[in-house]
């Protein structure tokens, strides 16, 4: 027979009482979330004018990264990896002191980085390093406008190509120019603007009205090569100059007398 249970109070019994199943039951509603099947949508980027341009998409319009793609841990080409890469060594047991390979990935993540001058996040492959220098340079736009080589030699070539981006926004120009007006330097005319003094060197006087823009000046070189015309110098330019003419050769002295 089973041990007699020792004789408790009636009022203990009552507070000893369970919760009836309905109490239960709304417990469990509020702890715990409901199961579903349907899976978290994807983030989707931004889609903006122009766009941000892809990581390993042809973009004709960018200059090329001037340090070129990386040969070493080449996954670092679409992402912001920093100065970090792959590492490679040993390990080495301490009672037989046998060694056997091994190697230290950097630690990635996907992030979404917000970018003050886009308006927009821009999801991206970035190391906890990089991250990190991120949050010390004062955003993602900071990081990316930075003007020193090792911040340029960091960047790779992902971080070249939104470094294109963000320098096309507004406000990023609107800062340049500030800071230009501050250092005392001429105002820079935009893309398809009036054409610097420089570009109009090469060409003769009277090709071109000043004024001109590229897109005319093409045009104009295209309908003197369709038409075959030569390209006039011009007039006075060899007589003022002078170096360009050639010299006559000296008449043979008679030496007979």
């Amino acid at each position: 027979m089973p041990p007699s249970l020792p004789l408790l109070p009636q009022r203990l019994i009552t507070t000893l009482r369970l919760p009836s199943s309905s109490t239960t039951t709304t417990l469990l509603r509020t702890t715990h979330h409901a199961f579903s099947t349907t899976p978290h949508r994807t983030y989707k980027q931004k889609t903006l004018d122009p766009p941000i341009p892809s990581p390993t998409g042809r973009a004709p319009a960018i200059p090329p990264y001037p340090l070129g793609p990386r040969q070493v841990y080449k996954q670092s080409n679409t992402g912001l990896y920093g100065p970090s890469r792959i590492r490679f060594g040993n390990r080495v047991s301490e009672k037989y002191t046998m060694k056997s390979r091994r190697k230290w990935r950097p630690n990635v993540q996907q992030k979404r980085l917000w970018s003050a001058s886009l308006g927009a996040f821009v999801r991206t492959r970035v190391t906890s390093r990089a991250l990190r220098t991120i949050d010390k340079a004062g955003g993602l736009d900071e990081y990316l406008l930075g003007s020193k080589a090792a911040r340029v030699a960091d960047l790779g070539p992902w971080g070249w190509r939104l470094r294109w981006r963000v320098m096309q926004t507004e406000a990023v120009r609107e800062r340049f120019r500030a800071e230009r007006e501050a250092l005392g330097l001429p105002a820079r005319e935009d893309e398809g603007g009036v054409l610097e003094e420089g570009l109009l060197d090469g060409f003769p006087a009277g090709m071109v009205a000043e004024g001109a823009t590229a897109g005319e000046l093409m045009e104009e070189v295209d309908r003197m090569i369709e038409r075959e015309e030569e390209f006039s110098l011009e007039e006075g330019v060899e007589e003022e100059e002078g170096f360009m003419r050639e010299e006559k050769p000296l008449r043979e002295v008679d030496t007979k007398a």
